[in-house]
């Protein structure tokens, strides 16, 4: 087991650990007092217990050994079209429940978790509001999703929803202590405030990040190793990056660009952060921060469409460049 990854290691077990989720962690209490859960829509960024507070409820209802028959869990980015609702979920809707367990409340109805929701297709949902309205006496859904508009409203509607903030420094830095203090591991100057920051919020990448740090260079953890292992591009390159975007020299874009990408930087990484560096310049005018954020975002969905990571921040940059230079209006 010492190999196991962090992340599943300290995974909260039960609703109460979960972190910085008041509400949804009191309502799920009260359902799990009383047996009587709603179809539940849980949704927020990545990494904020949102697939944790789903296994932790059911292992309490119904214990883990009752869990395996009585909880379907699908992927529903892997297997997200209509004949796995009517095949695998609709199969297991159908069934009757058996018996309890002792020691825990055993409701009678199983179990749907169906993570990455968002990512099903407008027919497989159609049809899962229809499995939803024929077992919902036998069956309890839990979709889990980032983008709850991509969730169709019958679905929505049916459902209890909860969205799961974003975890604060604070919340991330007591989890991390508590890990580094059960693993024997220790921070080195600086390299909390790191960790918290590329995490943006996201628990698992905090707890990910970490691990691969200690696996990379032991303890200490270093904020250098934070940085290489994450990703993360050093904030001195991103300025740099900006300062070649003020020179009028398109020579001086196309050399930080090579650079970037020869040092294999990602590209989306350095979008981000170089949006980032441009919200907090306050020597650009609003009105040319907007227009060059637009660029980024336009380079950005390129990306994620496949294009070529060197032509995309060329561009991006080159416009940025162009944009910069323009004299100011109004």
């Amino acid at each position: 087991m010492q190999h196991q990854p962090w992340v599943e290691k300290y995974r909260p077990r039960t609703i109460e650990d979960v972190a910085h989720q008041e509400e949804v962690v009191h309502t799920l209490q009260s359902a799990l007092a009383s047996g009587n859960l709603p179809h539940l829509l849980f949704y927020g960024p990545p990494g904020t217990g949102k697939t944790t507070s789903a296994l932790a409820i059911v292992r309490q209802l119904f214990g883990p050994e009752l869990s395996k028959s009585r909880v379907l869990e699908l992927n529903a980015s892997d297997e997200r079209g209509i004949g796995v609702v009517r095949n695998k979920i609709k199969g297991f809707a159908a069934n009757a429940v058996g018996s309890g367990v002792p020691g825990y409340p055993c409701p009678p109805y199983k179990v749907i978790i169906l993570d990455e929701a968002d990512s099903m297709t407008g027919d497989a949902q159609n049809a899962l509001r229809r499995t939803m309205e024929t077992y919902s006496k036998v069956t309890r859904f839990v979709f889990i999703c980032n983008y709850v508009s991509r969730i169709i409203e019958p679905l929505a509607s049916r459902c209890a929803k909860f969205r799961f903030k974003p975890l604060q420094g604070d919340v991330i830095n007591a989890r991390i202590l508590h890990i580094c203090g059960a693993e024997g591991v220790t921070m080195g100057p600086g390299s909390m405030q790191v960790l918290s920051a590329v995490s943006g919020g996201d628990m698992r990448k905090a707890i990910t990040t970490l691990q691969s740090a200690v696996r990379l260079r032991g303890s200490p953890v270093e904020q250098a190793t934070i940085l290489d292992v994450s990703g993360s591009v050093p904030a001195a390159v991103v300025q740099g990056l900006l300062a070649a975007a003020r020179s009028p020299h398109f020579s001086r874009i196309q050399q930080a660009v090579t650079d970037l990408i020869a040092d294999g930087y990602p590209a989306q990484e350095i979008l981000l952060q170089l949006q980032e560096a441009l919200l907090a310049d306050t020597s650009t005018s609003d009105a040319a921060k907007g227009r060059i954020l637009v660029r980024l975002s336009e380079a950005d969905k390129n990306l994620v469409d496949g294009s070529d990571e060197f032509l995309q921040l060329l561009g991006a940059a080159s416009f940025a460049q162009r944009t910069l230079a323009a004299p100011a209006h109004g």
